[in-house]
């Protein structure tokens, strides 16, 4: 996957203010809006780590959590995200893809087949998940993930 840029870290990442469209206005621990032609970019992780996640984020305080597509055949879960997320996305074990303004839009058609919406997009608002947010949930998934492998 090439995203253009190689950041030294990411933490706290904001979509780049030269990516395919603009950002939103950022809310620590809020999920993220666009309109409902905008484009975004696609984080993709195994399925395991990717419920853990979900249950993370719809166990947060603030809402936490966009819409979610299911494969089933590659049995991934992903995430859509604002775009210009894919340019600085280095979490271990996930990929992000960028779509350059070629992707997925919300309300976006299932873009696999054999793929399902788990979280469907909410009637046409744009609402995505923060990828801030969505790095801590994955990082903790992961986490639990390990702890009850390693208790096995």
């Amino acid at each position: 996957m090439e995203t253009g840029a190689t950041p030294s870290t990411t933490a706290g990442h904001l979509p780049s203010p030269d990516s395919s469209a603009p950002p939103t206005r950022h809310v620590e621990g809020a999920v993220g809006h666009l309109g409902p032609a905008e484009p975004c970019d696609l984080v993709t992780v195994p399925a395991r780590q990717g419920l853990e996640a979900v249950d993370i984020l719809r166990r947060a305080a603030a809402p936490g959590v966009g819409p979610v597509l299911h494969d089933g055949a590659c049995d991934t879960l992903g995430f859509l995200v604002p775009p210009g997320t894919a340019d600085a996305w280095d979490v271990p074990g996930s990929a992000c893809t960028q779509t350059s303004g070629r992707g997925l839009r919300i309300p976006a058609e299932l873009p696999v087949t054999g793929s399902d919406w788990l979280l469907p997009p909410d009637g046409g608002t744009g609402t995505v998940t923060d990828p801030a947010v969505l790095r801590e949930a994955l990082g903790e998934a992961a986490r639990l993930i390990e702890a009850a492998d390693n208790r096995r």
